[in-house]
């Protein structure tokens, strides 16, 4: 779609019908889980955030909570305030839940040993009681994307460190299998229930390559992915959600130290970050981003190059797997309203 065919780029292209949208949302879950998957219900795994907690509230909306299952799975880095929200949001949909600390899990299979010795690398002090997070520069500027490792010591001091490729892989690598024993257990309560899986991702992480493939980005349906995060925020506040969780700051809850997701993978904050996708998507040039968002632009022009540049980048994440010759036969009944429906490719990225 061009531009041409818009009025000038303003924040009121991100406006919504919530209550159409809600009900549009509602419908097509209750199709899709009985037409398509074949399930009873819903499990959700319900961080605290809002992205999560709007999914669970249109699953509720869809199903009713009879038939929404949602799991609560914190580890060692997670704030407390997030099981505390998710707990809220729990109570006031009326949903069962279940509560399950992964930390033991995550520590038999050396998730926060690997993590920590790629730490060290960086910083040989590191050691009980310190904190870190890793924080993303460069984008915005037009420059190459470089990581840098954030550290706390226990006297409070703070230390600021480039990281090695090699390193940062590794603790990336290391805090994935949070969100693959996540979706582990999300999966044996699907099937112990005989109910599908919702993954939650919003437009900006579904595009972006925000997640951890086979992670969070497994799921048999995502019912926000169309959704920009400002739209997830309105939509929160729609269904009448508590303010405690619509007023949840977006927080990547994996590291030790607070961080936000633009610290860690957006070039911006989540609203402006929308705009630009969405600007890009509708074919605005730069300078009207620019214009908008009160930056120059050559900075507008960056971040159009950073969004296409994760989009490259990301594009496995979303690739169910890839056979090396066709099984036909595996295709057979398998179409749905003219659309091909294969069990690998919901379950993938």
């Amino acid at each position: 779609m061009n531009a041409t065919a818009h009025a000038p780029l303003d924040w009121n292209v991100l406006d919504l019908d919530y209550a159409l949208e809600a009900d549009r949302i509602a419908a097509r879950l209750r199709e899709i889980t009985a037409r398509q998957l074949h399930r009873r219900g819903l499990v959700v795994a319900i961080s605290g955030g809002i992205d999560s907690s709007a999914s669970v509230a249109l699953a509720v909306r869809a199903l009713g909570p009879e038939r929404v299952f949602g799991l609560i799975l914190p580890e060692r880095d997670s704030s407390d305030d997030s099981a505390a929200r998710a707990n809220i949001l729990a109570q006031h949909l009326g949903i069962r839940t279940e509560t399950v600390d992964i930390a033991p899990a995550l520590d038999a299979i050396g998730c926060y040993r690997a993590r920590d010795a790629a730490v060290r690398n960086t910083l040989p002090e590191y050691g009980d009681g310190w904190k870190f997070k890793i924080v993303i520069d460069g984008g915005i500027q037009g420059r190459f994307n470089r990581f840098r490792l954030i550290a706390e010591a226990p006297d409070g001091g703070l230390h600021d460190r480039d990281l090695a490729l090699r390193d940062y892989l590794t603790i990336v690598a290391a805090t994935n299998f949070k969100q693959r024993i996540r979706k582990t257990l999300e999966y044996f309560h699907a099937d112990r229930l005989n109910y599908g899986v919702v993954g939650t991702p919003n437009r900006l992480e579904y595009d972006q390559g925000f997640f951890v493939k086979n992670g969070d980005g497994s799921a048999d349906v995502k019912p926000i992915a169309h959704l920009y995060k400002s739209q997830v925020y309105g939509m929160a506040r729609h269904l009448g959600l508590p303010e405690r969780v619509c007023a949840a700051v977006p927080t990547t809850d994996t590291y030790s130290l607070s961080q936000g997701q633009d610290e860690f993978y957006f070039a911006l904050p989540y609203r402006q970050m929308d705009l630009a996708l969405f600007a890009l998507n509708h074919g605005y040039p730069a300078v009207e981003l620019a214009r908008v968002l009160g930056i120059d632009e050559a900075q507008a022009s960056s971040i159009y190059d950073d969004i296409r540049n994760k989009r490259r980048t990301t594009q496995y994440l979303h690739l169910p797997p890839v056979l090396v010759a066709d099984v036909p036969e595996l295709h057979e009944g398998r179409l749905h309203d003219g659309r091909l429906h294969d069990d690998a490719a919901h379950r993938a990225g």
